[in-house]
This record gives C-alpha cells, structure tokens and sequence, in this order.
C-alpha cells in the first residue's frame, strides 16, 4: 500500500467515526494517529462524554474484533489475561482465554481498579502477549488497547503507575461537544426506540497492517529527527519535571509524527507534525516534582513551554 492510498483509508475511518460520535476533529484523528503507529490509547475525561463508543466506532471502522472490560475495584489479573480451567472430560487444565484476546481491547475506567490489576495489562501492551502460569500465549495482531479514565480527582480513582502511562502512545482527552454537538445528543435521545449510533466497516482488518507499514516509508529530514531528541531532552532539564521523557517516549514522539504525516497526506514529517503530537505523547509522561505538583503546575503547559524554548529547525519541505 502506498502512502496516498492509506490516507484515503484514513479519511474513510475519521468520516465513518465521526458519524458516531460527537467530537472534535482533531480529537479523532489523534486517536487514529495513535493507533496507526502501534500504539495504545488513553482516553480522559468525565464520564458521559463518549469515550466508549469512540473505541467501540474505531474497531468497527477498522473491521477489528473488540472486547470491553469493565475495570472495578474488585477485578483480579485473571479476570483480564484468562487463567487455566480443569476440564473434567481429558483430566487436563486447558488455558481459558481473557477477555484481552481481541484485537481492539476496550479498558473502560482503568483507574478504578487497583494498580495491581491495572499492571496485567503492562506485557500485553508491552509485548503483544500474556503469560498465564509460565505458559506465554500470544495475542491477536494488530493488538490496541484504547483505555478510558476518569479524572484523578474523582471518587474511588486509582492514578496509574508510571510504567503503565508510558505504554500508551498518547493521551487525549474529549472535552465537551460544542452547542450544536449537545444539541444534536438530545436529538438523537428524542426517539429512544431509535438504535444507538453504529459504524459499519470501512477498512478490512487485514489493511490495519498495510496501513501500518506504510509509516516506514516515511521520510524525516535529519534535522527534525534531531528537533525531536532536543524535545524530549528539554523536558528532563525543566525544574518543574522529576522525571522527564525517558528514550522510549522520544522513540514516540517519532512514531507518532510519521502517523501525523499519513493522517493530513503527506509521506514526509514537517515540524507542524511533530509539534502537533508532543503534548498527547509528552505530557503523560512527565513525573512533576512535589513543589510543583503543590502549587498546581500542569503538564501540558510544561511541553507548551518547551516547544517554546526549543528552536524548531528549517526544513524544506519535500514535493
């Protein structure tokens, strides 16, 4: 597949998800940017706001199996991954597969369950696979994990651990809809025998891949290859950061710039793409030191403040 090819399947998932959900445009192709460059997905926001059926509308767009797991205080590792059940019938354990195995995951408030749980889900995002009593069971390919989450300062929320926030590609929130978006929701809650908004298939599963692949064939001028290790640098050198964008995290940055490229048609990065990725790849990362957390400073305003001091490079841009 080429790169104008796979844009044009871009357009047709953003149009078919946005038929469904009410939402900014630049939320949605986010999402996607993430989901192009292998990534998972944390979705934040208060609750009512759609971020379920955002996850649910991207797998049907995409032609991909989905599976929903509701995160509760009480759900155990097992509930997740799946565990080995005694059948009576052989005399033997035989491996009963978690709802994990599909290829779009949905984890639907994960901070609601404690970080023990929530960590299950750190090799299956990490490593495509699950290891259940020694044994390791690999999963579906392509593997998403779009996670939602409430604002920490919610009742009965768990924050997650660093580990598990740097496994996901982006962070984004919704926001609410404008005027004419509310407005419409009532409309649609006017005929409650009406069915709820669906997406139909608009990409064959097996393209996800194709789609994928496109992004190595991305061209990223050495210049903004360079723009993008300073970015992440910078943000270890800013006395409000305790931790700042471990390599992994710049590694990122680049993937997710490339995806940008594909989403507005283009097969080469220029510095807008890196510039409009930084805070959904960056700001989740970030460990704010005690004073600052104390006195209220904000992630997002610390990448806007490092995009600001770091020169961006000149690049020509590429025909």
């Amino acid at each position: 597949m080429d790169q104008p090819t796979a844009t044009q399947r871009c357009e047709r998932v953003l149009d078919a998800v946005s038929s469904a959900v009410v939402a900014d445009e630049e939320f949605l192709e986010t999402v996607l940017t993430g989901i192009l460059a292998r990534g998972h997905v944390l979705l934040e926001d208060v609750p009512g706001t759609g971020k379920t059926l955002t996850a649910r509308s991207f797998a049907d767009a995409l032609g991909l199996s989905f599976s929903r797991i509701q995160f509760t205080p009480d759900l155990l590792p097992a509930d997740i991954t799946g565990s080995n059940v005694y059948d009576e019938g052989t005399g033997e354990f035989e491996f009963s597969p978690g709802p994990v195995f599909a290829n779009v995951v949905l984890a639907d408030e994960i901070n609601r369950a404690p970080p023990k749980t929530q960590a299950a889900l750190l090799e299956a995002m990490g490593e495509g696979q699950v290891t259940v009593d020694g044994t390791t069971h690999a999963l579906p390919d392509p593997f998403f994990v779009l996670a939602t989450q409430n604002p920490v300062e919610q009742e009965g929320t768990f924050g997650l651990p660093e580990a598990q926030r740097d496994r996901f590609i982006v962070k984004t929130t919704m926001g609410y809809p404008e005027f004419e978006g509310e407005r419409e929701l009532v409309d649609r809650r006017a005929d409650r025998t009406a069915k709820a908004p669906s997406v139909g298939s608009v990409v064959e599963g097996r393209e996800v891949a194709a789609i994928q692949r496109v992004l190595e064939s991305v061209r990223v001028d050495g210049k903004l290859r360079d723009y993008v290790v300073a970015l992440g640098r910078a943000t270890r050198q800013d006395d409000r950061v305790a931790v700042g964008v471990s390599p992994r995290g710049i590694q990122r940055l680049f993937e997710a710039a490339r995806a940008s490229a594909v989403v507005s048609g283009r097969d080469y990065v220029v510095p807008d793409d890196v510039k409009r990725v930084a805070e959904p790849t960056f700001a989740h990362r970030l460990v704010l030191t005690d004073e600052a957390s104390v006195r209220g400073a904000d992630r997002s305003a610390v990448v806007a403040d490092v995009l600001e001091r770091v020169e961006v490079p000149a690049v020509k841009s590429s025909a």
